[in-house]
Parts: C-alpha cells; sequence; structure tokens
C-alpha cells in the first residue's frame, strides 16, 4: 500500500493518523506540492484531480480523503474511528465534515494561490481569509462539544475517531497561521491530548521525510 502525499497537506495529515491509530503499515510517497509535482503527468495518471492524498492498494487507487478515511475504517475494524450508535456516529461525521467540508476547503493551497495571483490579495488579507474560515468552523465546532454528553477526553468518548483525524490537521495549520486559539479551550485540550499520543506523533508533518 502506498501513500501518495506531502507532509504539510492537511488532508494527507488526516490519513497517516487514520493508519497510524490502526496500525496499517504503507509506504510513503512524497509529492511536492510547491513545486507542484502534483500535477505532472505521471501524478495526474494516478490523480486525475492533480490532488494529494492518494492511496494505492492492490492495484486500486483511492482518492479524497473522506472516502479513504471511511474505508480505512471498514476494512480495519480495531481500533474503531466511530462509536457504535447510528446517531452517535451521525455526530461524529458531522464534526469531521464541519472541518473537511467547510472550514478546510477554503483554506486548500489552490484556493490561497488563486486569491493571491487572480485577486491580487496581499499576505495580510490572505492571513485575514484564512483566520476567518478557521475561526468561524471552531466556533461552531466548539459549542457541538460543549453539547457532546458523551465527550469524554476527545471529541467523542474516550479515545481519538474520525472527529480527531480531521481536527487535528486544522488545529496545526491553524498555529501554521497564526490563528488564535484561545476562544476555543475544547479544541485545544483535546488537541494537547492527542498529540501526545504515538499515532499523531508519528503522522506530525515535522516527522515525515519530506518535511524540510
Amino acid at each position: 500500500m502506498k501513500l501518495f502525499n506531502y507532509y504539510r497537506s492537511g488532508t494527507s495529515h488526516r490519513i497517516r493518523i487514520a493508519l497510524h491509530l490502526k496500525d496499517v503499515k504503507y509506504e510513503y510517497v512524497p509529492v511536492n506540492l510547491l513545486t507542484r509535482e502534483h500535477k505532472s503527468e505521471e501524478y495526474l495518471a494516478i490523480n486525475p484531480q492533480g490532488l494529494a492524498p492518494s492511496l494505492s492498494v492492490d492495484g486500486h487507487i483511492l482518492t479524497q480523503s473522506p472516502a479513504i478515511l471511511e474505508w480505512i475504517e471498514e476494512t480495519w475494524l480495531n481500533p474503531p474511528l466511530l462509536p457504535v450508535a447510528p446517531l452517535d456516529r451521525a455526530r461524529v461525521r458531522a464534526m469531521a465534515a464541519l472541518i473537511a467540508c467547510d472550514i478546510h476547503p477554503l483554506n486548500n493551497l489552490r484556493v490561497l494561490n488563486a486569491i493571491k495571483g487572480e485577486f491580487d490579495a496581499d499576505p495580510k488579507a490572505v492571513s485575514r481569509w484564512i483566520a476567518q474560515w478557521i475561526t468561524a468552523g471552531f466556533e461552531a465546532l466548539e459549542k457541538m462539544l460543549d453539547g457532546t454528553p458523551k465527550r469524554g477526553g476527545f471529541c467523542f468518548g474516550n479515545a481519538p475517531g474520525l472527529a480527531e483525524c480531521c481536527l487535528i490537521p486544522q488545529v496545526y495549520s491553524a498555529k501554521r497561521f497564526g490563528v488564535d486559539l484561545t476562544p476555543f479551550p475544547a479544541i485545544i485540550a483535546i488537541d494537547q491530548t492527542c498529540t501526545a499520543l504515538p499515532a499523531f506523533i508519528a503522522a506530525h508533518p515535522d516527522n515525515q521525510p519530506d518535511a524540510v
């Protein structure tokens, strides 16, 4: 199994966390987004969208991190990334989707490049753009966490799962861009708990072979 990814890509980071939580071995194949390696003919033959990550499994190519996360969960049952009860599973999926669908896409590298290159946004404007969407999403997520009776020490329950696979990379991105996280104590606490765990340490961008 080969994971085509970039060390600082939030979507790639999600998949690394899930694989390490499940203790699944994989080959790390770096794809440099800054040098546009993801737009090369070679990589477009793997992933026609030219996005990371892509997962190669037994001659099949899986794309889109939400689909890959679901496949990982369905293929390796333990430890589970989702709770048992359908309503609980829906709640965790909603937390993950809040990040994966509503925060991350607006701060994706190609979006940032577009607002800089096509709309002449200066660095300060780009930073405001990033902070606006992370803050709006985290405000909603913080309320969801506060209203979750089964939260435990994580987003839901007493072990990391699908929500943390999405949340921790987004917190890393928020810190990288200097977003103020002090209004989000629940998110900060979950991040501190997770980043001390072996699976999250192994998946951290700084610990990848292409980290610079």
